[in-house]
């Protein structure tokens, strides 16, 4: 439970009006106002609920009417007196906030549901939240206020969510005050003689805290007395970092108790009796806090650390936890995250050589910057504690690697499957060697002939066939030189689009097809080519970007050959992956326009005459042959309309790589597609989940099909288009037949 003594955002006088009293609701943001008489007496209670069955219970309803008009009078409350225990009985699944009153009936505190957790800035720092990772420049100035500017700029480019300092009043602080204290330990000495010299004055670190809001980052200190904390609360700080010193200083916390603000506290120097202790103690004060492991020794030996000690020190004090390190480099810290670390907090200079014992177990920028990323890797690949799926990468280096079950001989459709009729043979793209026993015994629903796999479709009672459709634009399904003509016999299709590979480019096509085809076609050009090159025609290695341009050029005179075979295409389409990914993180905005440049370059260079290349939309996070890397271009629409209208260009649109990359950066589809839609010349329409799950089967992911079916037909009717369900066009394109089965449901109802 936190207490909140300040209430003026949550009251309203009962003769103001309805109107005033939803305002007081939109601006506290808990639905909630609690209604009160002249003298400050607790009348009753007003919620966004009460105002919505007062509005449809009421005729000509005038919102200048007296709040007490349409107060809920009943509503709980407790004694200011009563403990934590008593008023925590008031709470319930509907209400988490309860008022508090006097002798008198006088409304004069609130109590709030305690959640775990705070807020520093607009940061939330809870179980469920990124880690909230500390520069801690302290006194790491020595000094100099440009020194700490600049340590200010250095932590934000390190990727710092905060930036702490320290406040002391020495003369409140130390017995002798300002002056020496000759009978003070060695050690006593050396503290005093380093804050003599290198505090900033209180003007000063007012100056740097408001350098720090310039930089869009909320300033965190410590003040070390009472009379620092005065100067801070003057100045309006909105959180406060309590020292290992002062944790058990309950003078101070009961300070900073009455300030109602967050606090987070370090635990070093304390036994385990006096962080219960003093954490029981700010629980009774209703205070938000956080508590951060921590040795306060300079530096920490890596054994006297004890990370194993961070989830009895969430237990014990029932609250969010954290670390501050004071050992030599940064991989404690990134440990620490593992064990439910949601706060990081490291000493922050320039030069681990200046005169003071903070700089010696501080952290450089640059490795401040790699432990900022390497935490940020590891709460990536933390995950959930959920039952096990197989990734998309697997999925893909499963099809090459592992093993299937697949006919050993002829199969009869309605034949029993028996065990000499199967085999276990590699590549993995049928069904796995564990379903064995449930596959024996059951009748074949088709006809196998020896090395063809068995799947999924098997072990159920009917399979998908293929059928005629009936689409409003011309549709089609991808294929291969090999499976051409079994799976394009099987529907009413207007098109194929080949999918190339590097070695489908080595075959003679007159191999695979028998005179002119009633059909037409586009290419997808491979983007893998033999000795590992994938198409980059952004690189800004020459040598590599013209072996990108010579590969594509051969892709379009393969496709100008098949127009020998498919007459009715006059102008086809290939579809390509442009380039633009690269291997260990996002490229900087400002370089990106270059790299584009380099594309529509490259593009020049490739012969076109008689056919349209198209460019497909990218995800965030491509996979290439079982690897992930990080895609630049062609992936924000705005930036796609840019090239298009600049360069003439049309694309491909690939829903599930556009549905990924709205899902990680928080685009809205739809809107995505009324940019992009007019500028699309082919259209792949699949699902997606999540931010890489690429191709799943239609209707399983996260796209609205009702939504993009309705756009695609107000901004790019025509396109043609067909499902690119990933492996679908296994066990005779089964899945291509289930995902248009699934599309023209949709396109028949808008």
């Amino acid at each position: 439970m936190l207490i909140r003594k300040k209430i003026s955002d949550y009251l309203v006088f009962e003769t103001e009006s309805i109107l005033k009293a939803l305002s007081k609701i939109n601006e506290n943001k808990k639905r909630i106002v609690f209604v009160v008489s002249e003298d400050g007496r607790l009348c009753g209670s007003f919620t966004d609920g009460d105002f919505r069955r007062w509005i449809t219970a009421t005729d000509g309803f005038d919102l200048t009417q007296p709040v007490s008009s349409v107060m809920y009078e009943s509503v709980a409350f407790r004694k200011v007196t009563d403990t934590n225990t008593q008023i925590e009985t008031e709470f319930s699944h509907a209400i988490d906030i309860v008022p508090l009153v006097d002798d008198y009936q006088r409304l004069v505190a609130i109590a709030f549901r305690r959640e775990k957790g705070i807020t520093v800035g607009s940061f939330l720092i809870d179980d469920n939240s990124p880690c909230f990772i500390i520069a801690e420049i302290g006194n790491n100035h020595n000094g100099d206020i440009g020194l700490a500017k600049h340590l200010v700029d250095l932590a934000v480019e390190s990727g710092a969510n905060c930036v702490k300092f320290q406040m002391r009043d020495l003369n409140s602080l130390y017995k002798s005050g300002n002056d020496k204290d000759v009978s003070a330990d060695l050690g006593a000495q050396y503290t005093m003689d380093l804050l003599g010299k290198f505090q900033l004055s209180n003007k000063e670190m007012i100056e740097v805290f408001d350098y720090v809001k310039t930089k869009e980052l909320t300033p965190l200190c410590t003040p070390w007395d009472l009379r620092s904390l005065e100067v801070l609360e003057d100045y309006g700080m909105e959180a406060y970092k309590v020292a290992s010193a002062d944790f058990t200083n309950l003078e101070l916390l009961s300070e900073l108790a009455n300030t109602a603000k967050p606090l987070i506290c370090s635990t070093g120097m304390s036994t385990e009796a006096e962080i219960k202790a003093s954490s029981e103690f700010l629980r009774s004060r209703g205070v938000q806090y956080v508590v951060l492991h921590c040795n306060s020794t300079y530096p920490t030996p890596f054994k006297d650390v004890n990370l194993a000690y961070l989830p009895r020190l969430k237990k014990i004090c029932s609250t969010v936890v954290g670390y501050s390190g004071h050992e030599r480099g940064f991989s404690v810290p990134i440990a620490a995250v593992t064990l439910g670390a949601k706060v990081i907090e490291k000493h922050f200079t320039i030069d681990k050589e200046l005169e003071g014992n903070d700089h010696k177990v501080s952290l450089l920028p640059h490795e401040f910057k790699s432990m900022v990323v390497q935490i940020r890797q590891v709460e990536e690949a933390i995950g959930e504690e959920v039952a096990r799926k197989v990734t998309q990468g697997e999925m893909i280096n499963r099809e090459a690697l592992a093993k299937s079950l697949i006919a050993s001989s002829v199969i009869e459709k309605g034949q029993v499957i028996t065990r000499e009729l199967v085999e276990v043979k590699s590549p993995g793209q049928g069904l796995q060697p564990i379903y064995l026993d449930k596959l024996l015994g059951r009748r074949a629903l088709k006809s196998f002939k020896p090395g063809d796999f068995f799947y999924e479709s098997d072990l159920k009672d009917e399979s998908v066939s293929a059928r005629s459709y009936s689409f409003n634009r011309p549709f089609g399904i991808p294929v291969r030189y090999h499976d051409y003509t079994v799976l394009a016999a099987k529907s009413n299709l207007d098109f194929v689009e080949f999918h190339l590979s590097y070695q489908d480019i080595e075959l003679d096509i007159d191999n695979f097809f028998d005179g002119s085809q009633e059909i037409n076609f586009a290419v997808h050009s491979p983007e893998l080519f033999s000795g590992d090159h994938i198409m980059d025609l952004a690189s800004a290695n020459t040598e590599y970007r013209v072996r990108s341009i010579n590969e594509l050029s051969r892709v379009c005179e393969i496709t100008r050959s098949l127009k020998h075979y498919f007459p009715k295409t006059d102008r086809p389409i290939v579809v390509i992956n442009a380039g633009g990914a690269t291997g260990d993180g996002f490229v900087e905005s400002d370089k990106k326009l270059a790299m584009y440049e380099l594309i529509a370059k490259s593009l020049y260079e490739v012969n076109q005459n008689g056919i349209e290349i198209v460019i497909q939309t990218m995800p965030p996070f491509p996979w290439h042959f079982g690897g992930q890397r990080y895609h630049n271009l062609f992936v924000n629409a705005k930036e796609i309309v840019d090239f298009c209208s600049k360069y003439g260009y049309r694309i491909c649109y690939d829903v599930s790589h556009s549905m990924m990359s709205c899902n990680y950066y928080n685009w809205d589809l739809s809107d995505f597609t009324k940019k992009v839609g007019p500028f699309a010349a082919h259209i792949h329409i699949v699902d997606a989940l999540g931010i890489d799950g690429e191709g799943v089967e239609i209707g399983k992911g996260d796209v609205n099909f009702d939504e993009l079916v309705r756009d695609l037909n107000s901004f790019a009717p025509g396109i043609q288009f067909i499902p690119e369900v990933w492996q679908g066009h296994k066990n005779d394109g089964e899945g291509f037949w289930k995902a248009l089965e699934f599309l023209e449901g949709s396109f028949a109802c808008v």
